[in-house]
């Protein structure tokens, strides 16, 4: 069992889903009060507030993760003059200092089993399917996006805990690595 000190670098509830359409069209607005300083999560529902909270069809993956290094990754390799912000990919938790993709299920195998305390005690969450991104990205973050973000799109996950995530210094704890042949210990870029 592993514990990592990252750090939760935003956090994000919306009860609607501003990427609908044609990208071309440009996102819906959003209501006041999304970017959050704390999040109350429920085992087995997802985020309080958010738009997939107790919906059957998304139990699995009420709860999204994003490794804020991936944005870093594509400001470089996109040559952009500063770096997008990454609750505009539109994930509920981006983590600094863990590469989450890691975390997410193969094809035949279980993602990871892990937890997240940010102060208020752990929250254990299993990551499921990676979180891939759509053509969306491409309009909200930068032309070429979409295609640079593939495999590093973040992870959709079950809340297996009630509990609260807060902004700042957090410790993730894995407590069953992802199966198969995700090597997330010896393979990471993003761990200091």
């Amino acid at each position: 069992m592993e514990d990592i000190a990252v750090d939760i670098a935003g956090l994000l509830v919306s009860p609607i889903h501003s990427y609908a359409g044609r990208p071309d069209d440009g996102p819906r607005p959003d209501p006041d009060g999304r970017r959050l300083e704390s999040v109350a999560v429920r085992a087995g529902l997802g985020l309080v507030g958010d738009r997939y909270f107790a919906r059957p069809a998304h139990r699995r993956s009420a709860v999204t993760l994003f490794a804020a290094e991936s944005i870093d990754a594509i400001a470089r390799e996109l040559g952009l003059p500063s770096t997008p912000d990454p609750l505009l990919t539109r994930r509920n938790v981006v983590l600094r200092g863990f590469p989450v993709d890691e975390l997410a299920a193969g094809r035949d195998h279980p993602g990871a089993l892990f937890s997240l305390d940010s102060g208020d005690g752990p929250v254990r969450f299993r990551a499921h399917r990676p979180a891939n991104p759509c053509r969306w990205m491409d309009v909200v973050l930068a032309p070429g996006a979409f295609r640079a973000l593939r495999g590093r799109g973040g992870v959709r996950c079950e809340p297996l805990d009630d509990g609260v995530l807060r902004l700042g210094p957090a410790r993730l704890r894995i407590l069953e690595p992802a199966a198969g042949d995700r090597q997330w210990a010896a393979s990471s870029q993003l761990r200091p």
